[in-house]
């Protein structure tokens, strides 16, 4: 395990005579974070985005852990893996000198480790669970997950369970006060994100031909299945909205199958309005989300989608209708609520309209300094 050390916050007496530690007492004030992943930088970017939010990505110390894929993929260049007694002990022996410890988890198979921190060292750690535990919510101090997961216990979701299935289906209880429900997922685009890339990636955008619609493709999962007729709906529709479109961008993921992407290229590629990236570095996704004036984005990805909803603008959704359980409550809220529509092709990409942009990232963060005040803590930014 390998600290990561970042620029220094500023000397707590530069400003002022007294010092925090006198002021507040150090046993209240939160001004370090251990990250726990799970491998999957999806999963990271919520802890990460999170953080931010929080204040403390940029200038204090960090423990950031790092789980071991199943299939071996690691999300940082360095598998840092996490180990609980070793937090355990940070949070014990630096705890008089240093405060409490803000422990951030994302991922499901992240659970055991964080509520094994949280009860051997419950009075010292704050501990975030972000997506649902499915069981125990008590072992945590805050469980952050979209409001999706809470599905399983309408009664239309109850009408897709056979009987003797219902008691295996979780959640079994509605949320208490210590869950925080998201519309979407957490991640760390904000204004200040967004206007760095747009500055970074000036010389890219500035100049294409307007309006910009940016294609977020990823690719089939359990719950939301498609293939190559998706593929082609998806490249049909593109080409009947290109005459409203000054340029188009369009960007895989690692999870597009071949097939899927392959059939994009093919019909795409070599049109002079369209930009097919490669793959290579640097990743276009901050650039793309600070200068797109529209996205279409396929409906797999809640991550990809909550991203493009948080900057305001247009956002149309490809294959929601192949969507299933608790999926297809996500895409029916966010069509009610105006902030995406389905891509159909007949859209006129030049026409503008928007919403109240997701803000969840920065909602859950000020629901944790609520909890800390509440508890007498606070974080130190």
């Amino acid at each position: 395990m390998r600290p990561i050390t970042l620029r220094p916050p500023p000397s707590p007496t530069a400003a002022r005579g007294t010092a925090d530690i006198f002021e507040s007492g150090v046993h209240t004030l939160l001004r370090r974070a251990v990250l726990i992943g799970n491998g999957f930088p999806s999963s990271e970017n919520h802890s990460l985005g999170l953080v931010r939010a929080l204040g403390l990505s940029d200038n204090h110390l960090f423990y950031v852990m790092h789980l071991p894929s199943q299939n071996g993929v690691s999300g940082l260049s360095t598998i840092l893996e996490a180990d609980v007694k070793h937090i355990v002990n940070l949070a014990r022996e630096s705890y008089d000198k240093e405060g409490p410890l803000l422990v951030v988890a994302s991922g499901r198979d992240t659970i055991s480790i964080a509520s094994s921190i949280k009860r051997l060292a419950s009075d010292k750690v704050f501990v975030v669970q972000i997506q649902h535990p499915r069981l125990h919510l008590n072992r945590f101090d805050m469980v952050i997950t979209p409001r999706h997961d809470y599905y399983p216990l309408t009664a239309e979701a109850q009408k897709q369970v056979p009987k003797l299935l219902r008691r295996w289906i979780t959640p079994r209880e509605p949320p208490d006060s210590h869950v925080i429900l998201t519309m979407g997922a957490l991640h760390q685009i904000d204004f200040a994100s967004l206007r760095s890339a747009a500055i970074t990636w000036h010389d890219v955008f500035a100049d294409v031909p307007r309006p910009l619609l940016v294609v977020n493709i990823g690719g089939p999962t359990r719950n939301c299945r498609y293939g190559e007729d998706l593929a082609k709906q998806l490249a049909a529709s593109l080409l009947s909205v290109l005459v409203s479109c000054g340029s188009v961008r369009i960007s895989f993921s690692e999870k597009t199958p071949q097939k899927v992407s392959n059939i994009i290229v093919k019909e795409l590629e070599n049109n002079p309005k369209v930009h097919i990236w490669d793959g290579q570095e640097p990743n276009p996704r901050m650039g793309h989300l600070a200068w797109a004036d529209a996205f279409v984005v396929t409906a797999d990805s809640v991550s990809m989608i909550s991203e493009a909803c948080s900057t305001g603008k247009p956002v149309y959704v490809i294959g929601a209708e192949r969507c299933k359980w608790k999926f297809t409550e996500f895409h029916k809220t966010l069509r009610e609520r105006g902030v995406v529509r389905p891509f159909t092709g007949s859209e006129d990409i030049s026409e503008s309209w928007s919403y109240p942009p997701l803000n969840d990232t920065a909602d859950a963060a000020k629901r944790v300094h609520e909890t800390l005040a509440a508890r007498g803590w606070k974080l130190k930014t």
